[in-house]
């Protein structure tokens, strides 16, 4: 059986399974709908947030951005698996308590001013489209390959597969559809990763095999160091960024993941508070089976491909545009080269192609003796490695074809989760709140439908020009969220001071400046003929873009006590309500602060 047909295969038999379960999970009311009817087992809600949680960013792009960077990106898993720690212990609870069906309605109640409520849902929507541009974008990268079609269509197909089990199944439909999707992404994620550490480190852990040693008796990590500086590149296990940076971004994406509405909305789905805090404690345990197993994934993929680059070592001639033509262990390139993905030219007319750069002085000697300059590997998309990592491994048909399906089943469980929270802001927070508030809950499920239906057409048409990598635009979301969501929720939570103009004021500080300094940044939106993200420049010293929501949320829990000082005081009933969800009966009064 040809390598499409099984890709075929596993990819429509996982679709089918999705649409499946949504027609046999379909909400039939706005209970079921927002919040599954508030019945879900802690531990399936655990797995349904893993999978709501793991996205194309953590699928596809984290082990190839950890891949080409090393250490500094390992601040991914420790900001994206600290931010449930947040969430276990500071909001959860304390939310599910609440017993509301979204984050804005909290909001909109705990600060007693619908235009608190209105912008909640705007910052919610910001921060959820731009999340879901990453999303889409991995399901039109994931289609483009393995279905051999255009990225277009790639995305039309997967935004069919959205709305046939998300537009009907609500949020009941796709706790149970994501319970599906993770199994299909963590056994498409972790059986390559055990093939290859079996072939590099004879270890079928692919946690212990990154510490491991390679057939030659080296450490695999001091292997690896040695080739990528031996090719000119930065020390894979060093630090190369400024520290600073490192933590405000470890920072933003932790106190971002506590402020993802389409995350904390699962808390909302399981029967008791307590199951709150456990559901946040199963999601770490089910995230940590992929995140142990990234930065192996990343560390032996750049080993394997430097080493197919210079198969004769790093002293001996590149590997020749013949054998990339030719020899089978090489087909994933042009395979891939057709995608727009993987690029590569001989640009001296050697019939080699180098995989360095200029910042090892004896390899630029010999670019320079042929009179060249730069590398001839001109083009490898970070957001491709994990896909493309079975190929590069040589392993069988239907482990690649099973890491389509996993791919895709990251992108769509994650958009599913955006996309019911954008349509959960409009219908219930924005019409029934705001504009309708007696419209009838059948008028109010059909409004959520179509309100889905109309994000799914946004998500598509942004999905086709992302503005770069889709961890780094996820990041960006991170960043937005957690300027302006998160400190909402901590002051309403957990102090008695802040009111409506200072939450609002709070609130709309943090998103501005936030997005000011993203849109400002030197490649994105103001430079012609450029759509690429990028933060070589930042504005602020070393503080790049995808860093500084965490100083946003300064910004917006400095205003906030700042404008509630200067206005008139929380009233009590405002305050007996704080008390209310941070103390369980009997525990005694809350301090006021």
């Amino acid at each position: 059986m040809d390598q499409f047909t099984l890709n075929l295969l596993f990819v429509g038999a996982s679709f089918a399974l999705y649409i499946g379960i949504a027609v046999w999970a379909r909400a039939g009311s706005t209970s079921e709908f927002y919040a599954a009817g508030r019945g879900v087992h802690p531990v399936t809600n655990g797995m349904a947030t893993a999978a709501d949680w793991m996205s194309a960013a953590s699928f596809i792009s984290m082990a190839g951005l950890i891949a080409f960077t090393g250490y500094d990106n390992s601040s991914f898993l420790m900001g994206w698996t600290g931010g449930y720690v947040l969430l276990a212990l500071l909001l959860a609870p304390y939310l599910r308590k609440f017993g509301k069906f979204t984050v804005s309605e909290f909001i909109g109640d705990r600060f007693y001013s619908k235009t608190a409520r209105m912008v909640a849902v705007i910052c919610l929507l910001v921060a959820s489209i731009t999340y879901v541009i990453g999303q889409m974008q991995g399901v039109g990268i994931a289609f483009g390959r393995f279905l051999e079609i255009d990225a277009f269509w790639g995305l039309l197909i997967g935004a069919c597969v959205v709305f046939a089990y998300a537009v009907f199944g609500g949020m009941k439909g796709v706790t149970y559809t994501q319970v599906a999707q993770y199994c299909v992404l963590i056994t498409a994620y972790t059986i390559p990763a055990v093939f290859i550490s079996l072939q590099l480190t004879g270890n079928p852990i692919p946690a212990l095999g990154l510490f491991g040693s390679t057939e030659s008796g080296e450490p695999l990590l001091a292997t690896l160091n040695q080739i990528v500086t031996d090719l000119g590149f930065n020390e894979y296990t060093a630090a190369h960024g400024s520290t600073i940076n490192m933590v405000l971004f470890t920072l933003s994406l932790m106190i971002g993941t506590a402020g993802l509405p389409h995350v904390i909305m699962r808390f909302f789905t399981v029967p008791k508070v307590s199951d709150a805090r456990w559901s946040a404690g199963w999601t770490l345990v089910f995230i940590a089976l992929l995140y142990l197993t990234a930065p192996a994934v990343g560390a032996m993929a750049r080993l394997n491909i430097s080493e197919m680059m210079w198969p004769n070592g790093t002293g001996g001639d590149a590997v020749s545009v013949e054998t990339i033509e030719n020899d089978p262990d090489y087909a994933w390139m042009g395979t891939w080269a057709a995608t727009g993905l993987l690029g590569w030219e001989d640009r001296n007319g050697d019939g080699m192609i180098q995989y360095y750069n200029d910042a090892n002085p004896d390899l630029q000697e010999r670019a320079d003796a042929a009179g060249w300059e730069g590398n001839e590997l001109t083009n490898f998309n970070r957001d491709i490695l994990v896909l493309a990592n079975p190929e590069i491994a040589n392993l069988p048909g239907w482990v690649i074809g099973l890491v389509a399906a996993g791919g895709l089943a990251a992108a769509l469980s994650t958009a599913a989760g955006l996309l019911l929270a954008i349509s959960s802001a409009v219908s219930h927070d924005l019409l029934k709140g705001q504009l309708t508030p007696n419209m009838s809950e059948k008028s109010e499920l059909l409004a959520a439908r179509i309100s889905m239906a109309a994000a799914i057409v946004v998500a598509v048409l942004l999905g086709l020009n992302p503005p770069g990598f889709a961890a780094q635009t996820v990041a960006l979301a991170f960043g937005l969220a957690a300027a302006s969501i998160f400190p909402a929720l901590m002051m309403g939570i957990f102090s008695k001071r802040i009111n409506n103009s200072g939450a609002v004021a709070g609130m709309l500080a943090g998103l501005t400046v936030t997005l000011i300094y993203i849109f400002l940044h030197k490649g994105w939106l103001f430079i012609p003929d450029t759509n690429s993200f990028t933060d070589a420049d930042p504005l602020l010293g070393p503080i790049k873009s995808t860093s500084f929501g965490a100083i946003g949320a300064a910004v917006n829990f400095a205003v906030a006590y700042i404008v509630s000082g200067m206005t008139k005081e929380t009233p009590q009933h405002i305050k007996d309500l704080v008390e209310s969800v941070r103390i369980p009966r009997g525990a005694g009064a809350a301090s006021d602060h």
